[in-house]
């Protein structure tokens, strides 16, 4: 049950560790305890991942698409179109709701492991949106496998927390009492780092968002290369950016499936009282294996499930 607790593991667990086995395809061997979800599906434990892989599904066009982005200092920065596209809309899974209340999910910290992160590309329906960490080695690769399998994409933008640099995000974080050069300086580093993203999200940066300054250079950015910002619920009061979303949960601050489970059913029923609810987690194998079952389910509930672009909102709209 080592992956369904958590409890002792670091944020960034080596699954490839002594005592994790790989199957013939380089997928983790599945357990032998398992858990009950509410709709009747099983999930594995032991120290893998058990939902089924599922094959490619409407993939999105590759990046990078033409007129979406120029070439910057660290690599190819984001622009708006001269026809007017821009990267929120280009790069985001189309979206078509079909009337019921919809539920969206980001799944976030990828690219830093690869089982986790091929699992999570290859076992999330593709309406979930995946969001990897600027750091990730081959990365570029990671965003085109996830959008090959059909999954829109948000880089995760490293801000200034409680507690820095004691609790430091990672290089190039933007820092709450930075002047808008530097930030902008450290988000070309950032955000030059891969293409084919419609926006980004945070990590971490309580400081950074209570800060009116710091906060609104970044969203300037955001909003002069057409980009979204969608958040895990920390910023939700910042308006600003190309398009704007927040996180309404976070499923997983409890690593247990119980927990996840009961905050999925309380996104559900967020989303039948609003009409929409999105939630967001981290690429946890118990976090994966949940959210894979439970959005098998969601149909059957009555709900659609939606790409985070699509509860994302344009300013003044």
């Amino acid at each position: 049950m080592e992956a369904f607790t958590l409890d002792t593991l670091g944020l960034y667990q080596d699954l490839t560790a002594p005592g994790f086995e790989l199957d013939d395809e380089g997928g983790p061997i599945a357990g032998e305890a398992l858990i009950t979800l509410p709709d009747g599906a099983s999930a594995g434990g032991g120290s893998s991942i058990t939902a089924p892989r599922r094959p490619p599904a409407d993939p999105l066009p590759a990046a990078p698409i033409t007129g979406l982005s120029q070439p910057g200092p660290n690599g190819p920065l984001p622009v708006i179109n001269a026809d007017g596209r821009t990267p929120a809309q280009a790069y985001a899974r189309p979206f078509r709701p079909n009337g019921r209340p919809r539920v969206a999910l980001v799944v976030g910290g990828l690219g830093l492991n690869a089982v986790t992160t091929r699992a999570a590309i290859e076992r999330l329906p593709a309406e979930v949106t995946l969001s990897f960490v600027p750091y990730a080695e081959g990365l570029q690769g990671w965003i085109d496998l996830a959008r090959a399998h059909g999954h829109e994409v948000l880089i995760e933008i490293p801000m200034e927390p409680t507690g820095y640099p004691d609790n430091d995000p990672g290089p190039y974080t933007l820092l709450a009492n930075a002047g808008p050069d530097d930030i902008r300086q450290r988000l070309d580093w950032l955000l030059g780092r891969a293409t084919g993203y419609f926006g980004v999200t945070n990590y971490l940066g309580d400081r950074f968002v209570a800060s009116d300054g710091a906060m609104s250079a970044f969203l300037g950015v955001m909003r002069s290369r057409g980009l979204a910002f969608v958040d895990d619920g920390s910023a939700s009061r910042r308006p600003g950016a190309y398009a704007r979303g927040s996180a309404d949960r976070i499923i997983d601050e409890v690593q247990s499936p119980a927990a996840i489970v009961a905050q999925l059913n309380a996104l559900e029923a967020a989303a039948r009282e609003n009409g929409d609810a999105l939630g967001a987690g981290f690429s946890y194998p118990v976090t994966v294996e949940a959210a894979a079952r439970w959005a098998d389910g969601l149909s059957d509930r009555g709900l659609q499930l939606a790409p985070a672009s699509a509860m994302t909102r344009r300013s003044g709209r």
